[in-house]
């Protein structure tokens, strides 16, 4: 099992020739999402990545556990400091960060489509196969934590369905032309600077960025009968209609009155089958 390749991602994306300007590689490390928060603190560039080979408490949204066993997976934060993108449109990013992902899966093959808030799900069964945690830094300049965990290769047995009960999968299982590790890294962060360039240069707004069209012709949560379980044991009820320029998710409830759900709200969006 071949470790990522540090040297040949630097030579490929690392300015000037490539859009990042630090990228470490980690044999392990508690949370990629944890050491780039304190990087950021402690002064980082903006487009700082850490990959780390596995993770020994890494976290998804609302701090559910994200298995990241060694060698299984692509575990990935970068730092960015988007000064052209206000604070409130901050949450648009893991939107744009779904689509890098959906990039990558359309390119090795795989057949994958968005779960909105944050998650990848791939294959006929719609395993999860990646997801998304963006995290905002305080400090005296705006920053913001991406971090995408991707299984590439199966994670083995032991591990547990994710929230909602989505059973995990990964590129591999779902027939991708490659699963080398240093490969699929460099394709996945190359998408994404494209999509986080267009969504920074548009303030955030994923309708202006041209992104939102996209993300709708992705999602499949789109058109479907949800319920959105929000803190306090409230629900909502309803189809899921659209998500806004903002990444806010609209709900037509079953008394006709429209949600807007926000991402950072929700502890679970479920189907209703």
């Amino acid at each position: 099992m071949n470790a990522i390749n540090a040297g040949r991602l630097r030579a490929e994306l690392l300015a000037p020739q490539g859009p990042y300007a630090a990228l470490d590689v980690v044999p392990s490390t508690g949370s990629t999402n944890a050491d780039l928060r304190r990087a950021s603190v402690e002064g980082a560039a903006d487009r700082t990545v850490l990959i780390a080979e596995e993770q020994t408490s890494g976290v998804g949204r609302r701090a559910r556990v994200w298995a990241s066993p060694k060698g299984s997976g692509i575990y990935l934060s970068v730092l960015l400091r988007p000064a052209e993108v206000p604070f409130s449109a901050l949450g648009s990013l893991a939107i744009a960060a779904g689509l890098a992902v959906t990039d990558l899966t359309a390119e090795l093959g795989v057949d994958a489509v968005l779960k909105w808030p944050n998650d990848v799900l791939a294959g006929p069964h719609r395993g999860k196969c990646a997801g998304i945690l963006s995290e905002a830094v305080a400090g005296d300049e705006l920053g913001v934590v991406l971090g995408i965990g991707l299984n590439v290769r199966p994670l083995g047995p032991g591990v547990e369905p994710g929230a909602g009960g989505l059973l995990p999968t990964s590129l591999a299982e779902q027939g991708a032309r490659t699963t080398d590790r240093t490969d699929v890294a460099a394709l996945l962060l190359a998408a994404l600077a494209d999509r986080e360039d267009r969504w920074r240069a548009a303030g955030g707004d994923l309708a202006k960025a041209g992104l939102l069209d996209d993300y709708r012709a992705r999602c499949e949560t789109l058109g479907q009968e949800v319920r959105v379980l929000l803190p306090g044991d409230h629900a909502i009820l309803g189809t899921a209609e659209d998500v806004d320029g903002a990444g806010q998710l609209e709900v037509r409830g079953q008394d006709g009155k429209r949600h807007t759900v926000f991402a950072g709200d929700v502890v679970h969006l479920r189907p209703v089958r």
